[in-house]
């Protein structure tokens, strides 16, 4: 069994039991939180498809732990024109371990 979820502008495929790491979200680690912005729980051969979302599908979560992401350089340059910029970014992210996924239609 797996869903689609729609977290932090972004799609992700999970499963249960599965460890993923989205978006920031201002949890305590250890706290269990309720994605339900699903688009697709697929069981086998039954697929439930949204428009947008399905309704009455959860998918349960455990906070794990708090981070940043690799830096990412940005440098930016215009040849010939003594132009020259860098700059450095660290996305914040929480790692979710997915632990059950429920679909009230199925």
């Amino acid at each position: 069994m797996y869903a689609v979820i729609k977290t932090g502008g972004k799609q992700y495929r999970v499963t249960s039991g599965e460890k993923l790491k989205i978006e920031q979200i201002p949890q305590a680690v250890g706290s269990e939180i309720l994605l339900d912005q699903v688009l697709l729980v697929a069981n086998g051969d039954k697929i439930a498809t949204g428009a947008p979302l399905v309704h009455g599908a959860k998918v349960k979560a455990t906070v794990i732990a708090h981070g940043r992401g690799e830096k990412v350089h940005i440098f930016k340059m215009h040849r010939r024109k003594n132009y020259r910029r860098t700059q450095g970014h660290r996305q914040n992210y929480t790692e979710i371990r997915i632990d059950a996924i429920s679909n009230k239609e199925s």
